[in-house]
Order: structure tokens, then C-alpha cells, then sequence
């Protein structure tokens, strides 16, 4: 299943949902609609994040979750040794069983994926990062974290051709060079862009928030769409903080092959079927450049944290 062959034929191309993995994000709303969606035939894969999951694992393991900003100002967990094990723990062992388990009550025929997982999600390993602390750049080792370069697309599609909803998170499958292959922390957004484009599908980000807001702090200044370079840039220029990296996915899905991404809200009712009606941000393929369609994704020197 190919945004190619889904064009052809005509049929409704496939919808990635990412759900946050904040403690502000209620997963409940998206469940009720992908179950909805799923059973009226909408092929659907769902990418979630876990970072408050992490955390709270972390605190009961005494172990203090470390933040750091890269040299283009994106924050992003730093994830050493011991935060890795706890995070395969959280994400792959605690969080995806959970959600795929509420999937499955709802009458979805889900299945729990990690990145690991048939190689779905890889790329090279990144063990150092360049970050910015008191103001000077400095390289960080030991990190365990990576940049998606590839994602298995057959293996989505023969799931979701088979009639299963993929539910998919991080970690990663990380490349070490020599073979060897190791589970590595990799952004949830960023996990779903890389899904969107590969499947050519539509990709709805959902977040406790309504969409990108030209003034951060009023909600009735949300941006409705982006459908050209220009439109594009406002949309870059608004977003702070963690919604800048929500924008950065959805670019990269685009230039990956995603036809349009949403940023809406998880909370309120129907939350995939409202965005894919236009209820929050949506940016159109037709907002990139010319010569970004198609181009490469991600920057080898961003951190690679999970979402807020």
C-alpha cells in the first residue's frame, strides 16, 4: 500500500495519528476514532509518544531525567545508558501494550510495534550530540539516540492490508556501524513523519493544543492552513517550543511524501475525523519549496528526545 496506488485507484490514501505522550494528552478520543475509522475501512497506523510515562519511570528508578538544547535550539532528552533502559521499558514494554490493549478493547484489531520490530524504524546510532549548555556549544557522549533513515513500509502494508492497525513507538532500530543493532531513543513526531511519508499518507499530530497560534498565548489566533512556501514560513515562525518540533515533522513528512499534515487538538471530540475536516493547522504538500519535495529529511545534529 503506496500513496501511488492508493492515488491510482481513487481510494482514501492511509491517515498515521500521532498521539502525544504528555500527561495533558488523553488518548481516549483518538481510540473511539480510529476504531470508527478503522471499521468503516480507513487504513490507519497510530505513533505514540511517552514522555511523561518516562519520566515517572525514571523518578520511581531514581534516576533525574535530563533535558538538553541542541545548536539549533531544539530540546531533546538525553538519553544515556540507564535512561534507555528505562525508556525501552516504559515505551515498548509499559506504554505500547497499554494502548494497543485499549485499541483492541475498542474493537480495533491492533498490533504493538516497537521501532526494533522488523527493523520498521532505523538508522545510524548517534552516541554523541552537539548541544548548548550556558550558552557555549559542547559535545555530549554516551547519548542513545538516532536519526530514522528508513522505514518498513511493507511490513505496515501487508498489516494494514491484512486488516491490523499498526500501533507504533520508539525506540528505534540504531545502526552501530558494525552490524550490530541496538534499541535507541528517536522523537515520536519525528517517528510519524518518517511512517506519513513512507506510506504516502495523511498524518494528524495531535497535542493539547488546537493548532500552531501566531501568538503563542491566545488560542483564537490559531493558523487554519499553509498552502504555500510563504504560508509555510508564518507557520515556522509562530511555533515555540515543542510545537516548533511538531512543525519540523510535518515538514519532513511532506518532503517524505505525506499529501498534508494536521496539528489539532487530542481533546476534544472525534479528534482524527475533526482534523481531517480541517479542525487545526493544516499544512499542505503544496506548501514546500519546489526543490524540498522529495528531499532529504533531519538534521544529524538535532537531539532526538521524545515529544512533550
Amino acid at each position: 500500500m503506496t500513496g501511488e496506488s492508493e492515488a491510482a485507484s481513487g481510494a482514501e490514501p492511509p491517515v498515521v495519528v500521532k498521539v502525544g505522550g504528555a500527561k495533558a494528552v488523553d488518548p481516549a478520543g483518538a481510540v473511539g476514532d480510529v476504531a470508527n475509522l478503522a471499521a468503516n475501512g480507513r487504513a490507519v497506523v497510530v505513533v505514540h509518544g511517552g514522555s511523561t510515562v518516562v519520566d515517572e519511570t525514571l523518578e520511581r528508578l531514581g534516576i533525574e531525567p535530563e533535558y538538553v538544547e541542541s545548536a539549533s535550539g531544539v530540546t531533546g532528552r538525553f538519553t544515556d545508558a540507564e535512561t534507555m533502559e528505562a525508556f525501552a521499558m516504559a515505551m515498548a514494554g509499559k506504554l505500547n501494550t497499554e494502548l494497543t490493549a485499549q485499541f483492541r478493547s475498542a474493537g480495533v484489531d491492533a498490533v504493538g510495534l516497537s521501532g526494533v520490530d522488523g527493523g520498521l524504524l532505523a538508522g545510524p546510532r548517534k552516541s554523541a550530540v552537539r548541544v548548548v549548555e550556558d550558552g557555549k556549544k559542547k559535545i555530549r557522549r554516551g547519548d542513545h539516540s538516532g536519526t530514522i533513515e528508513s522505514v518498513n513500509a511493507d511490513l505496515l502494508a501487508g498489516l494494514l492490508d491484512d486488516g491490523y492497525t499498526p500501533v507504533v513507538s520508539p525506540p528505534m532500530a540504531g545502526d552501530e556501524g558494525d552490524g550490530e543493532v541496538t534499541p535507541v531513543n528517536a522523537d515520536a513526531d519525528r517517528a510519524a513523519a518518517a511512517v506519513a511519508g513512507a506510506l504516502g499518507a495523511d498524518l494528524v499530530l495531535l497535542t493539547d493544543v488546537s493548532g500552531v497560534y501566531a501568538d503563542p498565548d491566545d488560542p483564537e489566533t490559531r493558523i487554519d492552513s499553509a498552502a504555500t512556501p510563504g504560508e509555510l514560513a508564518a507557520v515556522e515562525d509562530a511555533a515555540e517550543g515543542f510545537m516548533g518540533k511538531k512543525v519540523m515533522a510535518a515538514t519532513e513528512a511532506l518532503e517524505g511524501g505525506s499529501g498534508r499534515v494536521v496539528i489539532a487538538d487530542a481533546n476534544v471530540r472525534d479528534p482524527v475525523v475533526a482534523a481531517l475536516g480541517g479542525e487545526g493547522t493544516t499544512i499542505e504538500r503544496s506548501a514546500l519549496a519546489d526543490d524540498d519535495a522529495g528531499g532529504e529529511t533531519g538534521d544529524a545534529d538535532e537531539t532526538e528526545g521524545i515529544d512533550a
